[in-house]
């Protein structure tokens, strides 16, 4: 039982309890090197401790903040990390993106000691979409940062308008000194924010029409408005459905954001990581961070593992865009397409953390990678589907790209460093599971 701020006496044993034995599994699953300990501790502790969570939220000074959304939800958060550590705030963070429940309680864990107290300034939590509404009422977040809902792992979750509507429920049962940060440029996002009775709703969004694309994706989720249902008049598109819109029915329109993207630099390479540069700047100007500050650490900022990420193998180049639905695939399938480096390794696993429904790859402008030319490996659990998709991508792709099928993954690698010349970058679209696998591959070592 918790009074006030104060933990009463038997909930401090369980906490203590529960904690030092999490760190003697976190201890032994790392030294015995079986992986990161990112989720099992946690898994354990809520065991003895089934309060765990809203035990250890309560005791972070400035409160947590909760980043949820479809993608974007690790890049986001480190950056919004590293602005908070610039400013001299202690934060804990689930970097390794375990972001289900026993992955938020284990990362808390890892910055309390051994009984149980917890001495940070902020904790950032990335959520994942499905659970956000079930975490708000033991946590009690001081802001949640919500960036963009699509459809991703078609046989978990349901449609975007649905889990839209479990978090509007949710976050109205919070206090209304609630900090909303909200995507102005999602239609369902933004209609979420406007109608919110907390008293602090900003949004963050793009201001740059040189960036519309030529025409609506086929991965597009919302195009329709969330109050009325009537298809939304879209003066241009970023990504997906997101962009610049009204509603000619109900007026329904975009939210003005906070801060003008014109005026931004951004993090990494891809529009989509100006989004999250936005995200995180308006949340940390939300929490008062003076603007200097966030702009002096997005030259520094590194990516996490598989964001982007970029290696040095044997003197070659070597770039891992995340690629795990129809959104993000199209976004770094851009990137790939706006360099001049030809030469790709998509890697297609469908393990339970990717989705076992795979059909989401014909959804994706596979069209634009192959009609540009150059070498296409393929490989992971499901290569010859990603194969198939390439071939009906181009009547004729022998004529346009060189395809080549690996089921080895090491192989795979191997045959695609083979082909990059050393000038060049090989980028790597791998899923989720298999940027695992690719990054133990490059570099020897495991993340889970």
């Amino acid at each position: 039982m918790v009074v006030g701020n104060k933990i009463q006496f038997i909930d401090k044993l369980r906490l203590g309890l529960a904690v030092s034995i999490a760190k003697s599994v976190t201890l032994m699953v790392r030294s015995l090197g079986l992986g990161a300990a990112s989720v099992l501790p946690g898994a354990i502790a809520r065991r003895i401790e089934p309060r765990l969570l809203p035990l250890l939220s309560q005791q972070v000074k400035n409160g947590v903040i909760l980043v949820a959304g479809t993608n974007g939800k690790t890049t986001t958060s480190l950056f919004l990390r590293d602005i908070l550590e610039r400013q001299g705030f202690r934060v804990a963070h689930n970097s390794t993106g375990a972001n289900l429940e026993n992955g938020l309680m284990t990362a808390l864990m890892e910055s309390a000691n051994l009984v149980g107290s917890l001495d940070v300034d902020y904790a950032i939590l990335e959520v994942d979409e499905n659970i956000l509404p079930r975490v708000l009422a033991p946590i009690q977040p001081k802001l949640i940062l919500c960036l963009n809902l699509f459809r991703d792992q078609l046989d978990r979750y349901g449609e975007v308008d649905t889990i839209s509507k479990r978090w509007g429920s949710a976050i109205a049962t919070l206090p209304p000194e609630t900090i909303i940060v909200a995507n102005a440029d999602d239609p369902t996002i933004c209609y979420l924010g406007q109608q919110l009775s907390q008293q602090r709703v900003a949004f963050f969004g793009l201001n740059e029409p040189e960036n519309y694309l030529e025409s609506i994706p086929h991965a597009v989720d919302s195009i329709y408005c969330p109050s009325c249902g009537y298809a939304l008049d879209y003066k241009g598109v970023y990504l997906s459905h997101m962009g610049e819109y009204t509603c000619p029915s109900c007026g329904f329109a975009r939210s003005q954001p906070t801060i003008d993207s014109s005026r931004w630099p951004q993090i990494l390479i891809g529009l989509y990581n100006k989004y999250n540069t936005l995200a995180a700047a308006t949340a940390a100007m939300e929490l008062g961070i003076e603007e200097a500050t966030i702009r002096d650490a997005i030259p520094n900022f590194q990516p996490a593992f598989g964001r982007a990420e970029e290696l040095n193998i044997n003197g070659k180049q070597v770039r891992i865009l995340l690629s795990k639905n129809p959104v993000g695939t199209n976004e770094t399938i851009r990137v790939v397409t706006q360099s001049h480096y030809k030469t790709t390794l998509l890697v297609l696993n469908d393990r339970i953390q990717d989705g076992e429904d795979v059909s989401w790859i014909w959804d994706v402008d596979t069209e634009k990678l192959v009609q540009r030319g150059g070498t296409l490996i393929v490989s992971g659990d499901r290569a010859y589907d990603m194969a198939l998709r390439l071939r009906y991508s181009d009547p004729a792709p022998q004529n346009t790209c060189k395809l080549i099928v690996q089921e080895n993954l090491q192989q795979a690698i191997n045959t695609a460093l083979e082909h990059t010349p050393d000038h060049e970058t090989l980028h790597i679209l791998p899923t989720y599971t298999a940027m695992l696998d690719v990054r133990e591959v490059l570099t020897g070592r495991k993340i889970r």
